[in-house]
């Protein structure tokens, strides 16, 4: 193990998150894996999961439909700066919309991230045969880059793109020989919707430390032992604030916990240090990636919004460890 760690310190941070310490709010964790300096320092699985056990990832899927692009970005066969690829598009206000626009959610087209009643995001993802075909026919809102608003609806347009970029007969290949081959993941599956294309917002399924893998591969700037996946750069742009995200807390499809402009106590994780940023999925999906520690942390579980404490939980495992 690396020098410096507090391994019962670690244990008892990952221990009380598995804990029901409030009645009224079980913990319901399903498994955690730490990673420092490079190396899996511990893991814990609740009752009927274990290393091998893929977990629905939910909006996790989405900084995985940020590094495809980072592929694309790398070979040269997308340009993120140029307008959309969508040729519904092209005669209408819509034309202008970046696929730089698209990945940081402040392309300016109407939607509702909403779950509590019908709304753009249920029809989308339990009516509609083609998800990022539904998505694509929203009519602008307002204009590109002015607001920024959380949208699954905006990842699956990304996603039919990266179908008609790659073609039919490389597509489904694309992200198992790109990116999940190279870094030894066999357990990850992204389900399709109806039509067959990828549901880039939601729906991928993979082990624990396979979550962890696609973490670390962040962490050591897009290098996977000497292979480069995507670019340093393009981890730089990943993780740079998206000017209207008013806490600072959102990339390209990754959030982050920069905090307000002017005021970075206004942040996401007020405990844990503002170069964090996190995959992050409904009911508490996480994989949080701490540049300043050295460290991937996954935690994957059930909870209601609210339902762990992500910032204490993870705030104790930085404090047992030190660089």
């Amino acid at each position: 193990l690396p020098d410096g760690i507090d391994m019962s310190a670690v244990e008892k941070a990952v221990s009380n998150s598995f804990e029901d310490i409030n009645p009224e709010v079980p913990a319901n964790t399903r498994a955690i894996v730490v990673v420092y300096k490079g190396q899996l320092i511990y893991e814990k699985y609740a009752d009927g999961f274990t290393i091998n056990t893929p977990q629905l990832g939910w909006s996790m899927t989405k900084s995985v439909t940020n590094i495809l692009y980072g592929i694309l970005s790398k070979s040269g066969r997308i340009n993120i700066d140029d307008p959309a690829p969508v040729s519904e598009w092209q005669q209408d206000e819509r034309k202008g919309i970046t696929t730089d626009q698209l990945l940081r959610m402040s392309s300016g087209l109407y939607w509702e991230e909403v779950y509590s009643n019908v709304s753009t995001a249920t029809n989308m993802l339990y009516k509609y045969a083609d998800m990022g075909q539904f998505a694509l026919s929203q009519k602008a809102k307002v204009t590109p880059e002015t607001e920024w608003y959380y949208s699954s609806g905006t990842t699956n347009i990304l996603s039919k793109i990266i179908r008609e970029n790659i073609g039919e007969e490389a597509y489904y290949d694309f992200a198992q020989d790109e990116l999940f081959y190279k870094l030894g993941i066999k357990s990850a599956i992204i389900e399709p919707d109806a039509s067959g294309t990828f549901v880039g917002s939601s729906y991928m399924w993979a082990s624990a430390r396979d979550w962890a893998r696609l973490g670390l591969l962040y962490l050591n700037e897009g290098n996977w032992y000497g292979n480069q996946i995507v670019t340093p750069e393009w981890v730089q742009y990943t993780v740079t604030p998206t000017a209207s995200a008013p806490r600072g807390e959102y990339g390209s499809q990754w959030w982050l916990n920069a905090g307000e402009k002017g005021n970075e106590s206004n942040r996401l994780l007020p405990n844990v240090p503002t170069d964090m940023y996190m995959m992050d999925g409904y009911e508490g999906q996480r994989v949080f990636v701490v540049p300043s520690s050295d460290l991937v942390v996954v935690r994957l579980g059930q909870n209601k919004r609210g339902g762990f404490d992500h910032d204490a939980f993870l705030s104790s495992i930085i404090q047992s460890i030190k660089r």
